[in-house]
């Protein structure tokens, strides 16, 4: 027997479980404890067990998940609450690890529980965990496993699974898993066409198979043109044309480059109302519906509208009481509509105007994206951003616990499924995602640029610290200390690879730098 492979094989194991915690990281797992405690005192019965029970959810915590401290008590609490509540949905199976939705069994479930809608927000949320077994194995789930069986579910929802596959590969960069799966993502792609493309080659969705059912614009049998699916096959397109760059496929790189900017277009001159400024779903009948919704945010998720004043002035809207705006959230249509919550409280899914987290979590990155990477803004602002991330974090709440639910009442915060096992620690948005990759602003990129662009108002903290967050190989650690007394690294924005500080600056403030 070869012992010294042997050797190097188990620490390998040791090195892929355990992560950062052996290389000794600037934050402790002190807060972390403190707050499994307290959710696990809450979990009391414990009703529904996967691969990590409540009394072994620290030790795994504390070796797969980034590490966060901040002045924001509802914002680092509910960081961890969302953590531990994830790991609730982490299932083994004979064929592989697959992240649930549903705590309990769903009748429109695939095997082991797996639905496919909020896989999205499910992957972007695991990648920046330690061990990264578990989403690949819930990639390849998806492909490779879910087509075995009788009732496949894969494509029971629009996904935009070729984006966050790629936006997985910028973080981990194993670019023999993405070899493999490339073929598959093409193959994926082509089957949404011939399913779903309507005859002006645009993709039309029943609302319910967008996972937005019962909403004002939507139908169970029309086949209307929506802003969601066209924006998920835009940004999937953009991401085949990365990936093929990535592999000098020329050929799938110009047949991609075509979908998007035909989408690109498409979604301008056939979706945008100008009078309204305000991208809409067009009714398989003709016209576009009189409802502003929150779908009409989701082109900014993907990149899609052009960088012009006009179209910026859309975000207007969730400033608006009228609009989007909430004392608990952003609804999902706009309050002013005759038809805002007309579709029977508790009933059904309502995408009438109720706060979804699913929804919630997209205009969010929508909202970071225009705030980074455009140049008109219109109204918003990095305080908009950071009290609407603010407004999400204290809606985990019910009964004076901490809680996540399907969706809320958007003037009282009441869950409305209630206390209901289906809705119990409902994994269908993201949130510590929105904090690593847009608050604090880690922005993944397939080369060896670190690029960090914080969303933090200026003066709105003194300190933050997020630890021991895998990327291309290493750990990071990004601090801001205004003055230096907190964490005894120095004042103002720093960043650190493996322990070594690579960037610097007197300001909280955009950083680009080359990994070392």
């Amino acid at each position: 027997m070869n012992y010294k492979l042997l050797t190097l094989v188990c620490l390998a194991v040791l090195t892929l479980e355990t992560g950062f915690a052996q290389t000794g990281g600037v934050l402790n797992t002190n807060d972390l404890k403190r707050y499994v405690s307290e959710f696990n005192e809450q979990d009391k019965e414990e009703a529904v067990i996967n691969m990590v029970p409540n009394a072994q959810s620290f030790e795994w915590l504390s070796n797969n998940i980034p590490l966060f401290d901040a002045p924001d008590s509802a914002i680092e609490r509910i960081y961890y609450f969302r953590w531990w509540a994830y790991r609730k949905h982490i299932k083994k199976t004979p064929e592989g690890h697959v992240i649930t939705e549903f705590i309990t069994p769903a009748n429109h479930a695939g095997k082991y529980n797996a639905i496919s809608s909020g896989l999205g927000h499910q992957i972007n949320e695991g990648r920046w965990l330690h061990n990264q077994q578990y989403i690949k194995d819930y990639i390849h789930f998806w492909f490779y496993i879910d087509p075995k069986h009788k009732a496949q579910r894969f494509h029971a929802f629009s996904s935009w699974i070729q984006d966050v596959v790629y936006d997985y590969y910028k973080v981990h960069r194993d670019k023999q898993f993405l070899a493999n799966l490339l073929p598959d993502l093409d193959a994926d792609y082509e089957k949404w066409e011939k399913e779903k493309q309507a005859p002006n080659k645009m993709f039309w969705q029943y609302d319910v198979r967008d996972a937005m059912e019962e909403s004002i614009s939507g139908s169970r049998t029309a086949k209307n043109i929506r802003p969601t699916i066209n924006s998920y096959m835009y940004g999937n397109a953009k991401a085949m044309v990365e990936m093929a760059e990535l592999f000098d496929n020329d050929t799938l790189e110009e047949k991609y480059e075509e979908k998007a900017e035909f989408l690109r277009k498409a979604v301008h001159e056939k979706l945008w109302d100008d009078t309204a400024s305000f991208f809409k779903v067009q009714y398989e009948k003709g016209g576009l519906c009189d409802a502003r919704e929150a779908i009409g945010f989701i082109p900014w998720y993907f990149n899609l509208p052009k960088d012009k004043p006009k179209y910026a002035k859309q975000w207007d809207q969730i400033l608006d009481t009228n609009g989007f705006n909430a004392p608990w959230g952003l609804t999902t249509a706009e309050r002013r509509h005759p038809e805002f919550r007309t579709h029977g409280s508790g009933h059904g899914c309502e995408w009438d105007g109720a706060v979804w987290p699913y929804a919630t979590t997209q205009t969010l990155k929508g909202l970071s994206n225009l705030l980074t990477d455009y140049k008109h803004h219109g109204k918003m602002t990095k305080q908009v951003f950071y009290d609407e991330f603010h407004k999400y974090a204290m809606s985990h709440q019910m009964n004076g616990k901490t809680y996540i639910g399907e969706y809320q009442d958007e003037k009282n915060g009441e869950w409305l499924k209630g206390d209901h096992p289906r809705s119990k620690f409902y994994n269908h948005s993201g949130f510590a995602d929105l904090i690593i990759n847009d608050l604090v602003g880690l922005k993944p990129r397939a080369d060896n640029t670190l690029e960090v662009n914080p969303l933090l108002p200026e003066g709105q903290w003194d300190w933050f610290c997020l630890d021991r967050v895998p990327y291309h190989g290493k750990m990071l650690t990004f601090i801001w200390d205004k003055d230096g007394s907190k964490y005894g690294k120095g004042k103002g924005f720093r960043i650190f690879a493996d322990g070594k500080e690579i960037a610097k600056s007197d300001k909280l403030k955009k950083i680009k730098t080359k990994l070392i």
